[in-house]
């Protein structure tokens, strides 16, 4: 296998050209070979001339004789390495694995788990994913919260209402990474996220995706429970024995996935008076904003419109005075802020796109890093604390409706009275308000220098009319489920796994740590049928 890396080709290229490049490229005919696109990214620095650049993978029997004529540092030998489950241990398990969240980590989990003969059980606070979405959907419109099935809590877990982005820094020897990218193909979805520098799935797509892993998962013998919320757990010298649901069944179990996501704070209280070891986590908090689309493309495409790269993204980082640094996260192209609350008398925002990113805003978090120095209570739960004060805040200020304010009002210290250029696409009711008083001083200083700080690398990031709304806290876990090498917590049988567990910092990376921990348990385990 020859691997050649920075082929670049005008974006209007076809896929006739990229065969004539590679050929070219390795001096031999095109009917010599076959390849495969292994990545694609844009080069647009040059916004009159911008490129694709691939790497690709070349199947041919003439391998060592071109690799003898041609050289170039973008060209080299390689071995494909498939990935490789675990085989079965040895010590037997005689009740089925039980994995509570069905978000990627407890799906993931449960996809290998089930393909190698273990049958897990799949407990889900919140609805099927067709059921929760039409749940959500009368929550923006009418502001009635669910709280066990929301943007947080149901089949898919937050990440289903979300851009789907599957873009990761995970370093991955072993091939988990892509593992998670094929499952998702096979479950429905495009085949171009196998190679895309920043594939992304979008929404809608993604609520067929889970459900028909759902079902594949239930092909191979394991099994979903919905609206069935783990209350408790049994444990008998340091052992698990047992799940309690919805304060009534106990389930027998010697093991079981903790894959809660990272916004289930009932159960992390539950956690800790279970005595599990967990520690504070930094995370970050901070505002959504709203600039047109065709503003973000003008930046970074020079075009306001460009049908073959679609809506651009961008992302952004900068370190304050203060020395507390702040950047842009979850960039949403074309997409939609939405309230994303899951408990009464709190609120929260996201950001979401749908598959086709047509909306009319870009939207991006603007966030700025808080350790548990910030937090006001001492202990690993001060940050939901923290955030529980701030999303208290954002929910008084609107009555429960996103609070948004214009930048140059941000800036002032004033509430914004009228919106300018930009209209602020949101799924739920806004109300126009002084989004910066709910932010702590130092974190309201950095969001402000930190946009200006932007507007110099996108020209117009900064305009006064740019819609902030929040408050976006649900970054990632405030809390970390402390685990060994082997996956285990202190409790014997207890599997800390996910984002929630403080493990993870997305789809990609939830669903490798999903991955991971089922080998955990297959390398130790095996199923007593």
């Amino acid at each position: 296998m020859i691997r050649i890396s920075q082929l670049k080709l005008p974006i209007t290229h076809t896929e006739s050209d990229l065969k004539k490049k590679i050929a070219k490229t390795l001096r031999c005919s095109e009917k010599s070979f076959s390849y495969e696109i292994i990545r694609q990214s844009l080069d647009a620095r040059h916004k009159e001339d911008k490129k694709f650049v691939y790497t690709v993978e070349v199947d041919t029997e003439n391998e060592k004789k071109i690799l003898q004529k041609v050289h170039s540092n973008n060209i080299m030998s390689t071995t494909k390495k498939d990935y490789v489950f675990p085989k079965s241990g040895t010590l037997q398990l005689s009740h089925r694995p039980v994995i509570i969240g069905s978000g990627p980590a407890g799906i993931f989990c449960a996809w290998y788990l089930a393909r190698a003969g273990y049958r897990p059980l799949v407990l889900e606070r919140g609805e099927e994913a067709e059921k929760r979405r039409e749940t959500v959907d009368r929550f923006w419109k009418n502001g009635v919260l669910d709280p066990e099935s929301n943007v947080q809590f149901g089949e898919g877990g937050a990440g289903t209402f979300s851009d789907g982005k599957l873009n990761t820094l995970v370093k991955d020897s072993f091939g988990r990474n892509r593992e998670v990218l094929k499952r998702f193909v096979e479950a429905g979805a495009d085949p171009e996220i196998l190679y895309q520098h920043k594939p992304h799935l979008g929404t809608d797509v993604l609520v067929d995706i889970v459900q028909t892993m759902r079902h594949q998962i239930e092909e191979m013998g394991g099994s979903f429970r919905f609206r069935t919320k783990a209350t408790d757990l049994k444990v008998e010298n340091g052992h698990l024995t047992g799940v309690e649901i919805n304060h009534k069944e106990i389930l027998p179990a010697e093991v079981c996935v903790l894959a809660i996501g990272h916004s289930a704070r009932d159960t992390f209280f539950m956690l800790k008076d279970k005595g599990l070891t967990m520690e504070p986590k930094a995370f970050a908090v901070g505002l959504r904003v709203e600039h047109p689309q065709s503003m973000i493309n003008e930046d970074l495409y020079g075009e306001k419109e460009n049908p073959i790269l679609g809506a651009a993204s961008y992302k952004v980082t900068h370190t304050c005075q203060n020395g507390r640094g702040v950047y842009s996260f979850c960039m949403c192209p074309g997409g939609y802020v939405v309230n994303a609350s899951s408990e009464e008398g709190h609120l929260a925002v996201n950001g979401m796109s749908y598959q086709a990113r047509d909306g009319e805003n870009a939207n991006s978090a603007v966030i700025v890093t808080v350790t548990p120095e910030d937090f006001p209570q001492d202990g690993p739960l001060g940050g939901i604390v923290f955030q529980r004060e701030l999303e208290k805040k954002a929910w008084e200020i609107g009555q429960g409706k996103v609070p948004v304010q214009l930048f140059g009002d941000f800036c002032t210290h004033k509430p914004s009275c009228n919106l300018g250029e930009v209209i602020p696409c949101i799924r739920g009711e806004y109300v126009l308000s002084d989004v910066r008083s709910i932010l702590p001083d130092e974190i309201g200083e950095s969001i402000e220098e930190g946009i200006h700080a932007f507007g110099k690398k996108l020209p117009g990031f900064d305009r006064e009319d740019a819609v902030l709304s929040g408050i976006e806290s649900r970054t990632s876990s405030p809390v970390r489920l402390v685990r060994d090498r082997e996956g285990l917590s202190n409790i014997s049988g207890i599997y800390p796994c996910g984002e929630g567990a403080g493990y993870a910092g997305g789809i990609t990376s939830a669903a490798m740590d999903g991955i991971k921990t089922a080998e955990w348990i297959a390398s130790k385990y095996v199923m007593n049928l």
